[in-house]
């Protein structure tokens, strides 16, 4: 298994293939909900092995805060710690890259996972416009 950035054209796709899988396909979340102009300048991360993708994150830089999002697993993968050796990379490069804080948008199911990472949930549950509620979580890095 391997997480690393993903650094060309061909990673960032196999990422968008991840995410159309999980969150399109399986969520039946929006097209147009699902990619957004934050795609063009964030860093993505890709998990894959000798079968393919299997996961993916990206990481949009906001002042001190890294913001976490589009965490996903192919189904394949799920339950296999897959999940938090992503978050635990993607934490990481924050780290090294000098933020301060990590933000995400997390669906409600996925709360207590984040809590185990540290992560702290807080204000309202909201809609964030995919018809599944979220919740802001945070942590200090």
């Amino acid at each position: 298994m391997k997480i690393a950035k993903a650094e060309d054209d061909a990673a960032i796709a196999a990422c968008f293939a991840v995410r159309r899988a999980v969150f399109i396909d399986e969520q039946n979340i929006p097209k147009a909900e699902e990619w957004d102009a934050f795609d063009a300048s964030c860093t993505h991360f890709l998990a894959e092995d000798d079968s393919g993708p299997l996961g993916c994150a990206r990481l949009i830089a906001m002042g001190d805060t890294a913001k976490i999002g589009r965490v996903a697993v192919m189904e394949a993968a799920r339950g296999t710690g897959l999940g938090r050796a992503i978050m635990l990379h993607v934490i990481g490069a924050a780290r090294a890259a000098g933020f301060r804080h990590a933000m995400l948008e997390a669906q409600l199911y996925v709360i207590p996972f984040y809590e185990g990472l540290g992560f702290v949930a807080e204000g309202p549950e909201y809609d964030d416009g995919s018809g599944i509620l979220h919740r802001v979580m945070r942590c200090a890095l």
